[in-house]
């Protein structure tokens, strides 16, 4: 029963549904299954209860609110009858059906529901937040298909609902900044003087108030204090718990001591009532599960941003691919990689930093992929440069381990790994630092924006450009020494070749079976065709930088003409050529009995389908139309010459002798040629004015040279392998070169 009083009704309260036990290996203690606002109403002998947004906005005392209001009206996820009165004829009703029945916006399961089964399980009223938990039970709509062949059994999950009333007065918001990278809540304002509705973002923060306004720095009224689940493996509690305050020195930055904590739960005897799921309580949590993660949700007020709870998840298997990740990015570098398992030393350091990552997003961070960019690609190799800053800017980015360094570098293991850097610093300076005698939002604005414009002079304090992914070959996951990827790649090849002959005496073990080998030397591979590929996205790349008005200069700048060429040159000469390093038949006769043509070919294959990936190839085609100067571009059809002419080199020899992988890439090559000339059109429904209905439309994509190019290629490479099939050295390069006619036949005329 629910006893609401008179002061609580059309009040904003947000209700926040999470697994707090869960079956089949689907969901996870701690996994999100709903979050709205919902307001409690009288009406009459009813309570209504409704869900609310806040996506269209308007000031209340304007005409247009009314507007607003007729087209946001709130749906009723359900109405009671009021039981009986308490004091102040307050109402009081039956809420069990919320938690006992499918109603779609409690419900935390998806599947035949069986009321029946469903029962409230525990109840816990707080000052601000009532927590609630029920076991529901039911049949799963989509069950495996082990079980299709029979009866289909029931499961049956424990809910945790929080219902936590919002601030009466919303925190003042933050406007957002797409050269700072925070989350954002987004509304869409009806009520301003421009001619149009605009759309404004807050960031999303936590509520952090100085206790001593005056003081530089000052500890806050209320910290953010991180519990550690106890169920998580001893060893690696420490490590957890420095993760999270490893953050301290960024909100010092911001003017605040100790604003980031973290704590064990209290015992049952000190605190009966307290509960991991009570949204009060922002856990890191360690759960059974063999996926290899670990993610950082937050939840927060829609109203302004203000975050409420944090939830950081630590599947078990994120400790197999922090150390896969160590081991073959920096093995080389550090003598306790070099043997398995590693020493917990080193397991609790890897751990730290992915907990300190996640942390970073339930402060309300994005991910900064362009960081490791803004670093000068030699810097990183400077033992006193990563000792003072990092390999990277910021624990935001995906720039694991330092690949870049090389033994003679001595560089210290322990700046191996990333920490809190000076984009960290400035990030949390720019969304946290209070802001004496603003009152609005717009009045922070003019000072926010003298802060972001630090960037114009400091490199590593920018953001990833908005809308620049896949574009901008500084924008990268897993890349380190991304501001040059050509001497950096080179680098990181090198180490991958110091690894190979680690690999078999590290991941076998008397009595043990190969299978973490066979592991280890796929993500090598793995690693070898991510790094190739950073290459890659300097082809048709553009350099890019967020700017705003007052910042001169182009937003998006085409890399120049000879980088580009550099780059092809480089996959040319290292990824077209088989990785005689990778081919060690002492460690693959040990894993397979076949299969290396196949793993080495597809990582070949996978760099050379990025390199001719469609729009890459369609950017270059715009660029020349663009280009000031002939000299400042990289032609389409020259590129194109330049790769085929390296996949298909041998044909220009005086006996021509084609081994096992170059056939195999050549194939590839042909494959791609097939996708550009015949390409499976894409197919869009869109509203037709006619009678009958929406009617399907063939959309015809960017309209280029590359179809004409691409024909030009085939019929150049078709003339050579004419040429060449008489001079083939054995019968397999022959028979070879006369099939790779054959396809280009049908490739031209496919009919």
């Amino acid at each position: 029963m629910f006893e609401i009083p008179r002061r609580e009704l059309n009040r904003d309260m947000l209700l926040v549904g999470r697994f707090a036990r869960a079956s089949g290996g689907s969901s996870y203690g701690g996994d999100e299954f709903t979050e709205r606002v919902l307001r409690w109403e009288r009406q009459g002998n009813r309570i209504l209860l409704r869900s609310l947004t806040f996506e269209l906005t308007a000031d209340s005392t304007l005409p247009v609110y009314n507007a607003v209001s007729q087209a946001t009206y709130p749906p009723i996820v359900a109405a009671f009858k009021i039981e009986a009165y308490g004091p102040d004829s307050s109402a009081v009703i039956d809420v069990t059906p919320l938690y006992t029945t499918s109603i779609p916006e409690f419900v935390a399961v998806r599947g035949s529901f069986d009321d029946k089964r469903s029962f409230i399980e525990r109840v816990a009223s707080f000052p601000s937040n009532i927590e609630i938990e029920a076991t529901q039970t039911f049949t799963p709509e989509n069950p495996p298909d082990v079980l299709r062949s029979g009866p289909i059994p029931a499961q049956s999950i424990l809910a945790h609902w929080s219902m936590i009333r919002l601030p009466l007065r919303p925190m003042m918001p933050r406007l957002s900044d797409k050269r700072v990278g925070f989350f954002e809540v987004r509304q869409t304002d009806f009520g301003t003087t421009q001619h149009r509705s605009v759309s404004r973002s807050y960031i999303t923060r936590w509520r952090l108030e100085k206790k001593f306004p005056d003081s530089a720095l000052s500890d806050p009224v209320k910290p953010i204090v991180y519990y550690v689940d106890p169920a998580t493996p001893a060893q690696w509690i420490p490590w957890i718990k420095k993760g999270i305050e490893d953050w301290q020195p960024a909100f010092e930055a911001a003017g605040f001591r100790n604003a980031i904590i973290a704590r064990d739960p209290p015992t049952a005897a000190q605190d009966s009532d307290w509960s991991p799921d009570d949204v009060r309580n922002t856990m890191v949590r360690w759960l059974p599960s063999t996926i290899e993660n670990a993610d950082g949700p937050h939840v927060h007020d829609p109203r302004s941003g203000e975050i409420l709870n944090g939830s950081i998840r630590m599947h078990h298997n994120v400790l197999n691919l922090a150390r896969n990740w160590y081991m073959t990015q920096v093995a080389p570098l550090d003598p306790r990689a070099q043997r398995l398992p590693f020493p917990d030393s080193l397991m609790g350091r890897l751990v730290e930093y992915v907990v300190a990552h996640e942390v970073g997003h339930t402060l309300g961070f994005q991910h900064n992929m362009k960081a490791s960019s803004t670093y000068p690609a030699d810097s990183v190799r400077s033992r006193t440069w990563v000792r003072r800053m990092s390999h990277t800017p910021t624990l935001m980015d995906y720039s694991r381990f330092n690949y870049v360094a090389q033994p003679e570098d001595s560089i210290a293991p322990e700046d191996l790994v990333p920490r809190i850097g000076p984009y960290d610093l400035f990030a949390t300076h720019w969304g946290y630092s209070p802001i004496r005698g603003a009152r609005t939002a717009d009045e922070e604005r003019p000072l926010l924006d003298r802060w972001a414009t630090a960037q114009d002079t400091v490199p590593w304090f920018r953001f990833s450009t908005y809308g620049s992914r896949d574009l901008d070959p500084g924008d990268e996951t897993e890349a380190v020494g991304d501001a040059d990827a050509v001497k950096s790649t080179a680098l990181g090849l090198r180490n991958i070749k110091r690894t190979m002959p680690i690999l078999l005496s590290a991941a076998t073990k008397r009595g043990e079976d190969n299978s973490e080998l066979v592991e280890l030397y796929d993500r090598l591979l793995d690693q070898w065709s991510s790094e190739l590929e950073h290459v890659v996205n300097i082809v048709g790349g553009s350099d890019s930088r967020e700017k705003y008005g007052g910042q001169p200069g182009p937003r998006y700048t085409p890399v120049p003409a000879a980088r580009q060429r550099a780059a092809v040159r480089f996959i040319n000469e290292n990824a077209f050529r088989a990785p005689d390093y990778l081919i060690d038949p002492n460690l693959l006769r040990r894993i397979e009995p076949e299969g290396t043509l196949r793993r080495i070919g597809s990582a070949q294959a996978r760099v050379l389908g990025e390199l001719l990936d469609t729009d890459r190839l369609n950017r270059l085609a715009e660029y020349e139309v663009l280009a000031p100067k002939r000299t400042d571009i990289y032609p389409l059809g020259e590129m194109l010459g330049d790769v085929r002419r390296s996949v298909w080199s041998e044909l220009g020899a005086g006996s021509v002798k084609i081994d096992p992988f170059r056939r195999s890439l050549q194939r590839s090559w042909l494959a791609s040629a097939d996708s550009k000339m015949n390409p499976t059109p894409p197919i869009i429904i869109t509203p037709m004015p006619v009678r009958g209905g929406p009617r399907a439309r063939i959309s015809a994509g960017p309209n280029t040279d590359l179809r004409a190019l691409m024909r030009g290629e085939l019929l150049d490479l078709d003339a050579l392998l004419a040429g060449a099939i008489g001079r083939a050295a054995d019968r397999t390069t022959r028979l070879h070169l006369i099939d790779a006619r054959s396809e280009i036949k049908r490739i031209l005329d496919p009919k």
